[in-house]
């Protein structure tokens, strides 16, 4: 099957090493992988800010590039989420692009949720020996129903032990935008995120957004915690986290 990988921007700019463990994880899956050489942002940072335009004319860019593809996946649930479940409102003015933008909605994934329910991954060809604690982010975990998955997956890697933090639910503070026009709250949900990650005694902390990544990893090195790794789940899954 023909896969269009929808990057994102965070991860082509802070972390490329996500991108190409994705794609090492969709031709595992035995997918045709498609990258559009011209894809930038989702527009949920404009989307979130109140600028409709400027999220429509990205949203309509995303269109032109993966509606070609049988499947869209994104190792995002934030980006995934925003084309899936907030594009089609964008275009209630215009009932031939919206219902366009609806079909391939309809084929939108998260990468763990893809790799889980629609590929099948029968093996996962990473390895990874110690302790992990997961971290549900907020828009896969609400918007996508991302939860299972990644720990069934993470669950086939001999030498992986994964331990439950306490509330991992709970948001780590980032929010996008929300971390700008709140910092002091956001600082203050990231301390009782970090908290919990180190009550677990976890090795490493897995997630599936790399914005929760950045922000969870910025903690923990200013509380002076050099040891625990911060690791996005296709890295882990894909061999590529360094362990």
């Amino acid at each position: 099957m023909r896969v269009g990988l929808f990057v994102t921007c965070l991860v082509d700019l802070m972390r490329p090493s996500v991108g190409f463990a994705a794609i090492e994880l969709l031709e595992a899956a035995g997918c045709a992988v498609y990258v559009p050489p011209t894809q930038t942002c989702c527009g949920q940072p404009g989307y979130n800010s109140g600028d409709r335009a400027a999220a429509r004319a990205l949203a309509e860019k995303v269109l032109a590039e993966f509606e070609d593809c049988e499947y869209l996946v994104a190792p995002s649930g934030s980006c995934a989420g925003m084309i899936k479940t907030h594009y089609p409102e964008l275009f209630d003015d215009a009932p031939a692009l919206r219902a366009r933008v609806e079909r391939l909605a309809a084929r939108v994934h998260e990468l763990t949720d893809f790799l889980a329910n629609v590929a099948r991954l029968a093996r996962v060809p990473g390895g990874f020996r110690g302790r992990i604690t997961y971290h549900d982010s907020c828009s896969g975990l609400r918007e996508l129903g991302v939860k299972g998955q990644p720990r069934a997956l993470l669950a086939r890697m001999p030498g992986l032990e994964l331990v439950e933090m306490g509330d991992c639910e709970q948001c780590c503070g980032f929010g996008g935008t929300f971390s700008v026009k709140f910092g002091e709250i956001s600082g203050a949900i990231a301390e009782r995120k970090c908290r919990a990650i180190e009550a677990s005694g976890a090795d490493a902390v897995v997630l599936g957004d790399l914005g929760c990544m950045l922000n969870i990893e910025g903690r923990l090195r200013r509380r002076g915690n050099e040891t625990t790794k911060v690791l996005h789940v296709a890295e882990v899954l894909a061999g590529k986290s360094g362990r």
